[in-house]
């Protein structure tokens, strides 16, 4: 059964590397605001939208008249026109709102890449992907399948991770012929059918203290820039704190995260058929008792 998959690696790009990384994301997000800002002025003409061809077509005139588009990888910003025409088709399909406009302060930049001439390759602990060139990077497992895209991303904590999209032919796993029930608590995590508790961590409890501490110094730090009349872009004792915050949540969410994917994927593979209660999760985590 072929199937997409998706590898996740972490990168250490050069100086040079990051410098080109930040343009390409910075002229992605350029380009999907610009032509979101047309598709949104057309709509409002109209009450219909553009489309992917005509926009392409513009953005090669596009970039006779900013020239710095052409240093960044062309199959990035192509794919950028891309996500946007597939949001306001689904949108128009009434299956999510409407696209927004990207701004650099969100907390996630990346920007994705498709595989053309073989432009993208894995080597010995180094990929090649177009413009960059070969990117050292943290080589966990092998890559198997064929090659479809690659999204390259900065977290707020400063580290760069590439997502490769992989096809690639899976077999279904065995029978065991036994089901199971989950009942998700507070006290415990989760109580199983077969009698089992699940001891609920709290990752985020057992680091509040300390993260509690971080924050406290980075609103004096934004206060002190915002009294000097600085910019909190340009405040680098502040932007320094603001990483080690993002570094510290990172942490929590990488232990969270650890947790339950062995936790589903044990209970995956033991059994054929999982039932599990309706709840309203995302009501349960805003309520500020409960979310943690």
């Amino acid at each position: 059964m072929l199937i997409n998959k998706a590898y996740k690696f972490r990168l250490y790009p050069s100086k040079e590397q990051e410098t080109l990384i930040a343009k390409t994301i910075g002229c992605s997000r350029f380009v999907f605001n610009r032509f979101l800002g047309q598709w949104n002025d057309t709509y409002q003409e109209t009450g219909k939208g553009l489309t992917y061809s005509s926009c392409s077509a513009e953005l090669t005139q596009l970039k006779k008249e900013f020239v710095w588009l052409k240093e960044v990888d062309s199959i990035a910003l192509q794919s950028s026109l891309k996500n946007l025409a597939d949001s306001f088709t689904r949108f128009f399909k009434k299956q999510n709102k409407a696209p927004r406009f990207k701004s650099k302060k969100n907390q996630v930049q990346s920007y994705t890449t498709k595989v053309t001439n073989s432009n993208i390759a894995i080597g010995n602990n180094k990929i090649k992907l177009p413009k960059l060139g070969l990117v050292r990077l943290v080589k966990s497992r092998e890559v198997e399948g064929r090659i479809l895209s690659a999204t390259v991303r900065r977290n707020p904590s400063g580290k760069f991770f590439v997502s490769i999209l992989v096809e690639t032919d899976v077999q279904p796993l065995k029978k065991t012929d036994s089901s199971i029930g989950v009942d998700l608590g507070i006290t415990d995590f989760a109580v199983l059918s077969d009698g089992r508790k699940i001891d609920n961590n709290k990752f985020t409890c057992k680091m509040e203290k300390r993260l509690k501490r971080e924050q406290r110094k980075l609103s004096r730090r934004a206060l002190n820039a915002k009294n000097n009349g600085m910019n909190l872009l340009d405040a680098k004792n502040y932007q320094k704190q603001k990483r080690r915050v993002a570094r510290l949540h990172e942490r929590v969410m990488n232990k969270r995260d650890d947790f339950l994917h062995k936790l589903s994927t044990d209970i995956i593979k033991n059994h054929d058929i999982v039932c599990i209660e309706d709840l309203n999760t995302k009501g349960m985590l805003r309520n500020h008792k409960l979310a943690k």
